[in-house]
């Protein structure tokens, strides 16, 4: 079995996102964009200039109040998610939260037949499994690529997030915890069916993000 890593690219301008990008996807087999690191009138520039790239990229715009950079109004993040989706990405990445506020954008992705990842995060803590299960199977009405991500405050969260492949029914799922505590989550979840496993090139984009050299060595990668 051959496991899978997705560079996370955090970038301000286009220009420089496609020189990251390349080189990312000479080492990694996917990378995502963190679009909300860019200014909002910039995305349209950044897509067109990685295009031919983006079957092997998740796409991210992630709001302020989801953790992300994004400081535009939500309606203007909901017609640029859009356009993203016009580009056919690997993945697109939305909260679960955005899809329940506006269903009209779900259902715009649904009609084009969008390539979606629900995603939903939690930056304090690691809710109880009862918690999980029931976010995971709101997630799962929306697309069956989830990733559901706490952060670990002991082992004992890392191991709860973990125990959820085991629940994931057909779902593709993406599971683990962040920070310290959660560091070994990040490489245990490509042995139970993690599609892939966040890294960075270098310095973490996330709490407790291995880079990619560092999760081959690790799990004995090879490219």
């Amino acid at each position: 079995m051959k496991y899978k890593t997705c560079v996370s690219i955090a970038e301000g301008t286009p220009s420089k996102i496609k020189q990251v990008l390349k080189i990312a996807l000479k080492k990694s087999d996917f990378a995502e964009i963190r679009f909300d690191f860019l200014n909002a009138d910039q995305v349209p520039e950044t897509i067109e200039l990685i295009k031919k790239d983006l079957k092997r990229t998740v796409c991210t715009l992630r709001p302020k109040s989801e953790g992300g950079e994004f400081i535009g109004s939500e309606k203007e993040r909901i017609s640029i998610l859009k356009l993203i989706a016009e580009y056919s990405p690997y993945l697109l990445d939305v909260e679960l939260d955005t899809l329940r506020k506006n269903p009209s954008l779900a259902r715009y992705l649904k009609n084009t037949n969008t390539k979606l990842l629900v995603s939903w995060h939690d930056f304090k803590k690691t809710p109880s499994t009862a918690e999980l299960k029931n976010k995971m199977d709101q997630m799962s009405r929306f697309s069956s690529n989830i990733k559901i991500v706490s952060t670990a405050k002991s082992t004992d969260d890392s191991t709860r997030m973990l125990e959820l492949y085991g629940k994931k029914g057909k779902c593709n799922l993406i599971s683990f915890a962040m920070g310290d505590l959660g560091r070994i989550s990040r490489i245990l979840c490509l042995y139970l069916g993690s599609p892939y496993t966040y890294v960075s090139l270098g310095k973490a984009i996330a709490p407790g993000q291995f880079s990619v050299d560092e999760i081959k060595k690790i799990a004995n990668l090879k490219k």
